[in-house]
């Protein structure tokens, strides 16, 4: 069984190239699973919940969105844009031949998964999404816009680490050293002239509107386009995205909706605990083996 990863590149609508990481075995017949980042992150936020998944049989992709990770940048910051990456997602789900999946959101990559269940609901076999929902509180999206594009590059991942605890230990308390330098590899790259983020520092654009005096719409209609898909929700119990009111009001919708919350983790939960695994991959085996064969 094939659980290293593999890089592949598929052509996004208009010609950048978008980096996909995969693991497990191309021919699992069970449905796949697609792992979609936040606003900044990159596939290798999932590499230790789609290596433990790989080893139970299931065909899991990683998306880098345009501008992040090994993804093209993209010279006109306006098309990173949720609009244009859910039509890369259209594109790497069709070019990579994974549908109907199990899409794995997480922040960012949750309202992509909404928004792709009224475009193309037989592309989903269910969702899971983490730490997001359709309300999103101003409160923490201003802390993202505070620190996204502006965070110095460190002279070190041990550095980058520190930086990093700093920054957002509210959110993860618990946290060790060694996780913090962790999160720092995935934050940073090492390039000729030092580290450098793994995503465009432009992504900043996405955010510069946003005023907490006008919250962002909420999704609901997007959300309820959910209905009939098996559908999970993991909180971070000390999220400022994601408030327990939300979550209260989804599940008021969809009763049916299965819901985890870690503790001692914020925005987003990093889904790499033996038991969240445990847990996502029991819902997971929920969702019925649609996958296809190639």
């Amino acid at each position: 069984m094939i659980t290293e990863p593999t890089s592949t590149f598929v052509t996004a609508p208009d010609g950048l190239r978008l980096h996909v990481r995969e693991f497990g075995a191309r021919t699992a017949a069970r449905s796949a699973v697609v792992c979609l980042p936040g606003l900044t992150r990159t596939a290798e936020d999932f590499d230790i919940l789609a290596t433990a998944l790989a080893t139970r049989g299931r065909r899991v992709v990683a998306l880098d969105y345009r501008g992040r990770g090994r993804s093209d940048y993209d010279r006109d910051p306006k098309n990173y844009s949720l609009q244009v990456e859910l039509d890369d997602l259209v594109a790497v789900l069709a070019a990579r031949e994974v549908a109907p999946a199990v899409l794995i959101g997480s922040s960012r990559g949750g309202l992509l998964a909404m928004l792709l269940a009224p475009r193309l609901p037989a592309a989903i076999a269910g969702v899971i999404l983490n730490d997001i929902g359709p309300v999103i509180e101003p409160k923490g999206l201003m802390r993202i816009k505070g620190y996204v594009g502006r965070i110095p590059n460190p002279r070190s991942y041990e550095d980058g680490g520190e930086t990093l605890r700093r920054l957002f230990s509210q959110q993860f308390p618990t946290l060790p050293a060694e996780a913090w330098v962790a999160a720092a590899r995935r934050m940073w790259r090492e390039e000729a002239r030092g580290l450098v983020p793994t995503y465009d520092p432009k992504l900043a654009y996405t955010l510069k509107g946003f005023d907490p005096e006008r919250p962002v719409p909420p999704m609901w209609q997007q959300f309820d386009a959910l209905a009939g898909m098996p559908l999970m929700v993991v909180r971070g119990a000390n999220s400022d995205i994601l408030s327990a009111e939300t979550v209260s009001a989804m599940r008021a919708r969809r009763a049916a909706m299965d819901v985890l919350e870690v503790a001692d983790q914020g925005h987003t939960p990093l889904l790499a605990e033996t038991a969240t695994i445990a847990r996502l991959a029991a819902f997971i085996d929920g969702c019925g083996n649609r996958g296809l064969t190639h």
